[in-house]
C-alpha cells in the first residue's frame, strides 16, 4: 500500500511507560514536539501495520486465526460503510478490550472506504441477518482513495455509557483514547435503554452502532453480525464485526500490533464493569499473602473471561 505518511508515521502509538511491550493508559499521548497526528495519518498507519500483519507467514495457529477474523470483520466494516455511509454509524466505546480492537478495525477501513460509491448505498436498516461479506484480502494500493477523503474534520460517531460506578482508569483511558483516535465521544451516566434514547436524539442521523459484543457475552450466543435493535429499544441496526473472536484471539491482536490498552488489564481484570461488580480474575491470582493477578492475556479459556464480574 502507498502512504504519503509513511516516512514521519509514529508507529509506536501513545509511547511512554510500557509493560510487557504495551504502552500503559497514563502514557504520553504523543512525542513532545510532535504535532499532533492527523486522523488520516493515524487511518493510514492502523491500516498500513494490519495490511503488513495479513501478510506475515506465521505458524502460530492463533495468529493464523486472527488473521482470518480480520478479514472477516474488516469485511462487515466495508459492508456497514458502504450501506448507512460514515455519516449515518456510530461505535459503542466504553475503552474495554473488545471495542477497543472494533475501533482499530474501524479506522483501518476508512482509508480504502469510497466515499460516493459508499454513500450511493441505500440503508437497510430492516435487515434481520448477516449480509454476504466478502473475504478481505490485503486491498492492492490502487484499491485506495487518497490521503483527503479521510477527512480530519470527520470523527468517528461514538457513545460512551457510563457504569454507574466506573473506575478511575478507564475513565482516563477513555478520555485518552477517544481524543488520540479523534473519536466524537459522547458521554452518557445513564442505564443502557435511557442513553441510548438520549443518544439517538442528540445524533438523529445515527441509523447503526458498531458494538464489540463477542459471542460469548451476556445475550450474545444468537446473534449475526447484523441485528435491529428489539421492540421496545430504540430503534437502529447493531453491528457486529467480532462477534465470532475467541479471547485470546482479541489479546493476541492487541499485543501483536502493540495497541495500547487500559491499564487494568495490567492488574489481572479480564472484563471490565464498576468497581461495585468487577474484580480481578480469580483465574489468574497467583500465591502469596499479598494477592497478586497474572495480566489478562494471560487467561486463556473463554468461559474464564467474566469470572471477576457480578454481572
Amino acid at each position: 500500500m502507498s502512504c504519503p505518511f509513511r516516512g514521519r508515521i509514529i508507529y509506536a502509538l501513545m509511547e511512554g511507560t510500557h509493560i510487557n511491550g504495551v504502552a500503559k493508559a497514563g502514557a504520553k499521548a504523543q512525542i513532545p514536539g510532535q504535532p499532533r497526528r492527523t486522523l488520516p495519518e493515524i487511518c493510514y498507519e492502523l491500516r498500513t501495520k494490519i495490511e503488513g500483519f495479513l501478510l506475515e507467514d506465521t505458524s502460530d495457529h492463533v495468529l493464523r486465526n486472527v488473521q482470518s477474523q480480520i478479514e472477516v470483520s474488516m469485511g462487515v466494516i466495508e459492508e456497514a460503510l458502504r450501506r448507512y455511509g460514515p455519516d449515518h454509524v456510530s461505535l459503542s466505546y466504553n475503552g474495554g478490550k473488545d471495542c477497543l480492537v472494533l475501533l482499530i478495525l474501524i479506522l483501518a477501513c476508512l482509508p480504502t472506504w469510497d466515499t460516493p460509491s459508499a454513500s450511493s448505498e441505500p440503508s437497510d436498516a430492516g435487515a434481520s441477518s448477516a449480509p454476504c461479506h466478502p473475504q478481505m484480502s490485503p486491498p492492492a494500493s490502487e484499491a485506495t482513495v487518497p490521503l483527503s477523503a479521510v477527512h480530519s474534520d470527520r470523527p468517528l460517531q461514538s457513545i460512551y455509557i457510563v457504569s454507574p460506578h466506573p473506575f478511575a482508569e478507564v475513565e482516563d483511558f477513555v478520555e485518552q483514547s477517544a481524543r488520540e483516535y479523534h473519536l466524537d465521544l459522547r458521554r452518557y451516566a445513564l442505564p443502557m435503554r435511557p442513553a441510548l434514547e438520549a443518544y439517538l436524539k442528540d445524533r438523529p442521523a445515527v441509523e447503526a452502532i458498531f458494538l464489540g459484543t463477542r459471542r460469548t457475552d451476556p445475550h450474545g450466543e444468537l446473534l449475526t453480525h447484523f441485528n435491529p435493535t428489539d421492540a421496545g429499544w430504540p430503534q437502529f441496526m447493531r453491528i457486529h464485526p467480532v462477534i465470532d473472536w475467541h479471547y485470546v484471539e482479541i489479546w493476541a491482536f492487541i499485543r501483536h500490533l502493540q495497541i495500547p490498552f487500559c491499564e487494568l488489564y495490567n492488574r489481572g481484570f479480564t472484563s471490565l464493569g464498576g468497581v461495585t461488580d468487577t474484580r480481578p480474575n480469580p483465574a489468574l491470582a497467583v500465591g502469596g499473602d499479598v494477592p497478586k493477578f497474572r495480566p489478562a492475556y494471560e487467561l486463556r479459556d473463554d468461559d474464564e473471561e467474566r469470572l471477576g464480574r457480578d454481572s
